[in-house]
């Protein structure tokens, strides 16, 4: 099975190991300096290849199935924002404030690209409206999440005219140039996708490091203990539960085929790390990180094993359709 749809992502495990790494050892000083401003760098490279890799016949060829699109960006930015208002507000004062901005932050990030893609095609799903759909989420992510924070995280990110100003120049610019580059660089990207992969998977590793080190070092284990980890990751599971039942109730209600409904029900119900995290090193104080990415690092888990054992049940089911109609024939 392949790295994105198997039951455990090992880049999730090599994550966590730096969690645990940053919690033991920390860097500080000069040397926190020094990994921020590689960290900074590294967002810039990211955004700037996740926009080379945006295929302009996907933005194109997307427009043909609106209400597909329609209703995955309608829950991904809307649904699940709301989820997270009702969440926070049920569980303030049961819960550790930072992790319950995580937990409304990880609800207004984007969807996920590949392994939307993936999760669809292992499922006999529309791979082309996935690409679509997820290559729109994507893109409208980068503008819509930090004005989401703004408007729902005032009290706990930092959202001011130099936060915007950062937002701009290290995640909408890159971006923008990155898509306009796509004609002589594009072919490069797309030959060389498992060098782009491991450049982005590199990238979100050394914020992670940076983040919890400065967590750490701010007393994040003094907040946040094993019942809290358990507690997100059981929010989690019933988020994740809810999103995937009302997206697959409501793209039948909208009279979706069946291979669109599988878009909608992977593509909607994910949220992109690769995303969140450098978003949140640019809205989100160094002390604040670990907490906020936390409950992002965990769902993102959790939805890669739920999804991965979901997609092979329509992969079955598929199969077994096809098996009886050559029987019948």
């Amino acid at each position: 099975m392949s790295r994105t749809t198997g039951w455990v992502d090992p880049f999730i495990v090599l994550m966590l190991g730096l969690v645990v790494l940053a919690s033991i050892a920390p860097v500080r000083g000069l040397a926190a300096q020094a990994v921020e401003i590689a960290a900074e760098v590294s967002i810039v490279l990211l955004f700037l290849l996740h926009g080379a890799k945006l295929s302009r016949d996907a933005i194109v060829s997307g427009f043909s199935n609106l209400r597909l699109h329609a209703a995955v960006l309608a829950t991904t930015f809307a649904l699940f924002p709301l989820l997270g208002l009702a969440i926070r507000a049920a569980l303030t004062g049961h819960m550790a404030p930072g992790l319950l901005d995580g937990i409304l932050f990880l609800c207004l990030l984007p969807s996920t690209v590949q392994s939307s893609i993936a999760f669809t095609a292992l499922a006999r799903g529309n791979v082309a409206a996935a690409v679509c759909s997820a290559s729109f989420s994507s893109l409208l992510g980068v503008m819509a999440t930090p004005f989401l924070v703004a408007l729902l995280m005032g009290h706990s990110a930092s959202v001011s005219t130099a936060a915007i100003e950062k937002i701009v120049l290290q995640l909408v610019l890159p971006f923008a140039a990155g898509h306009l580059l796509r004609p002589w660089i594009g072919k490069v990207v797309d030959r060389h996708r498992k060098l782009v992969g491991r450049v982005d998977r590199s990238s979100i590793l050394l914020i992670v490091f940076s983040a919890f080190s400065a967590s750490v070092v701010e007393g994040l284990w003094n907040r946040v203990d094993a019942t809290d980890i358990a507690a997100i990751l059981l929010v989690s599971a019933a988020l994740l539960a809810t999103v995937m039942t009302l997206t697959w109730w409501a793209s039948s209600w909208i009279g979706l085929k069946r291979e669109d409904r599988i878009v909608m029900l992977f593509a909607g119900s994910k949220k992109s790390l690769a995303t969140g995290v450098p978003i949140a090193s640019t809205l989100f104080p160094a002390a604040a990180l670990g907490s906020v990415l936390l409950p992002v690092m965990l769902f993102h888990q959790l939805q890669l094993i739920v999804c991965a054992a979901m997609a092979q049940a329509f992969a079955r089911g598929a199969d077994d359709a096809a098996t009886a109609d050559l029987a019948a024939a």
